[in-house]
């Protein structure tokens, strides 16, 4: 049995996506669903507190006054960001919409996502502020 030479692979670096702004971009999205599902761990754990009485609410409080878990909700927030915009320039990609025969523009449903967003946005802080 004779082994066959391979041919030459050039290595490839480890940061290559790094290097095109729509890998880069790609990649980060990708990395942002860490940060979706930290915000959904979050807010279990600040209704679990909420549930638990006063003093869980109080030291749940306490915990998320620490400078790491502020940074972390900031960082988070930066990537929630990034996560709803790239889906919004996405979604007239993956969703088809017709109406009376006739596709609906892209730029259309895109508008469709930040107006429904605003109003959801809107309606949240109304329910928290008033």
């Amino acid at each position: 049995m004779t082994a066959t030479p391979r041919p030459y692979q050039r290595p490839v670096s480890l940061l290559w996506w790094v290097r095109r702004r729509s890998y880069l971009i790609f990649a980060l999205r990708e990395l942002s669903s860490v940060f979706v599902a930290w915000f959904v761990v979050y807010l279990l754990l600040l209704v679990a507190a909420i549930d638990s009485g006063d003093a869980a609410y109080q030291r749940f409080l306490d915990w998320s006054g620490h400078a790491w878990v502020v940074l972390l909700n900031a960082v988070s927030l930066l990537f929630l960001l990034l996560h709803a915009v790239t889906w919004f320039g996405l979604a007239p990609k993956a969703i088809v919409v017709r109406s009376r025969g006739r596709r609906v523009p892209p730029r259309t449903i895109s508008a469709a996502h930040y107006l429904l967003w605003v109003l959801l946005s809107a309606f949240v802080v109304w329910v928290v502020l008033r």
